[in-house]
């Protein structure tokens, strides 16, 4: 069994900061690359940021230079930074996450996993 557990969306004023946090529990052998995605309301899900196991990032052009993705590896978890938010940034955010699981034959295997979504509102 794995969860994913978001936490930190909420209604913030254009301009303003929110930080996103998910958790990763369950069993698991090793978490590989972590990263964040969005859906605005009738817009399919698009990229956000993502951070290797090696952390290197990578960014929607769209949020470069005011969001920053981390992750804190003993704790299983990524977080996302966001500065200067602007309206258009409203969305359900998800996290996703690489997992090396052990199958039923005792085979590692590699499966992505996503959050249940935090809602991330930027209004006046």
């Amino acid at each position: 069994q794995v969860q994913l557990v978001e936490s930190g969306g909420g209604l913030v004023q254009p301009g303003g900061s929110l930080r996103l946090s998910c958790a990763a529990s369950g069993s698991f052998f090793r978490i590989g690359d972590m990263g964040w995605y969005r859906q605005a309301p009738g817009k399919q899900r698009e990229l956000v940021a993502t951070i290797t196991s090696g952390a290197r990032t990578n960014y929607a052009d769209s949020v470069k230079g005011r969001f920053a993705i981390s992750r804190d590896n003993a704790r299983n978890t990524v977080h996302l930074q966001m500065n200067n938010l602007k309206p258009e940034a409203t969305a359900v955010y998800y996290c996703n996450v690489e997992m090396v699981r052990l199958d039923s034959d005792y085979r590692l295997t590699t499966s992505n996993y996503w959050g249940q979504g935090t809602k991330v509102t930027v209004s006046a």
